[in-house]
């Protein structure tokens, strides 16, 4: 089976500080899912930033403009935006009950604005309520099932990002409750520090619990980037690399473009005996619409 590279172009944690390369403008990070699409990336996972200091931004207009200008120049490739910006929280120091300056919480039909409006293909639908270094990501139940509600009235379909073995569970209730279509699309977020943990042994056991059918992808951030493109390549699952996840393209030397992280990872999928999906051939793996519908 051929594997399906999504580049994630430009994430919500990444800093402009930590690389000048990062992508900031609706019109860089709309060039550079063009250069991956290239480079052979299926799919792209978009978030977006405020043009002027390249904070996280969750304003439609953002959104509007990356998904114009690709569609411009490639109707074919996947488009997946994030509904993860808007769960954080920072307790104040003296008041927990309070939050700090860092929150982003708000609520959820906030965080699902744009894939109402514009429908893209996928979207990210975070399960995970967890420890993010000193602060606290929320999602709850009742919270992902109104997220829900909203992507599937949108048509798109959500990838199910799993930071955890409850993040899962909480999955397979949506997806009893008939708010979570089969076959699922599940992603495996390894190496955030108290989520899943970059083992070998721990993509095996949580790939195990999946209901039958499911298709998946796992990616790594960091210097685990590549070894777990690797071993979901091995274990069947689809790959993820891309600025959000990891700005390095070897040890201590910066990745200049996604288009390089790209062909690194198709590389080593490539020296494995593997071989890279088309976006059009996995838009009918995934069960999406043809890019002869997509406007």
């Amino acid at each position: 089976m051929k594997r399906i590279l999504t580049c994630a172009i430009t994430g919500n944690i990444t800093r402009p500080d930590q690389t000048p390369f990062l992508p900031i403008s609706p019109k860089d990070i709309a060039e550079s899912s063009l250069e991956a699409a290239s480079a052979g990336a299926a799919v792209v996972h978009i978030h977006v930033r405020h043009p002027e200091d390249g904070r996280p931004s969750m304003e439609l207009k953002h959104y509007e403009e990356v998904l114009t200008r690709i569609r411009d120049k490639n109707k074919s490739l996947i488009i997946n935006f994030t509904t993860g910006p808007g769960g954080r929280f920072v307790p104040q120091e003296d008041d927990p009950k309070a939050y700090d300056k860092g929150t982003t919480l708000c609520h959820p039909l906030k965080r699902v604005e744009h894939i109402s409006a514009l429908r893209p293909d996928i979207c990210s639908l975070d399960l995970n309520t967890m420890n993010s270094g000193q602060q606290v990501v929320i999602n709850t139940p009742g919270n992902v099932r109104k997220m829900a509600e909203v992507i599937n009235q949108a048509k798109t379909r959500p990838e199910l990002e799993i930071f955890d073995t409850g993040d899962l569970n909480l999955a397979i209730d949506l997806i009893k409750e008939g708010l979570i279509n089969t076959p699922a699309l599940f992603t495996f977020v390894m190496g955030v520090k108290y989520g899943l943990n970059t083992s070998p042994s721990t993509l095996h056991f949580i790939t195990q619990q999946l209901p039958p059918g499911s298709q998946w992808a796992a990616f790594g951030v960091g210097r685990d980037c590549f070894p777990i493109l690797a071993q979901a390549y091995l274990l069947g699952g689809h790959i993820r690399v891309g600025l959000e996840d990891n700005i390095y393209f070897s040890r201590g030397v910066l990745a200049k473009t996604n288009a390089e992280l790209v062909h690194k990872g198709r590389e080593i999928i490539e020296l494995l005996g593997g071989e890279l999906a088309s976006s059009e051939e996995a838009r009918e793996m995934l069960g999406l619409r043809s890019s002869n519908s997509v406007s």
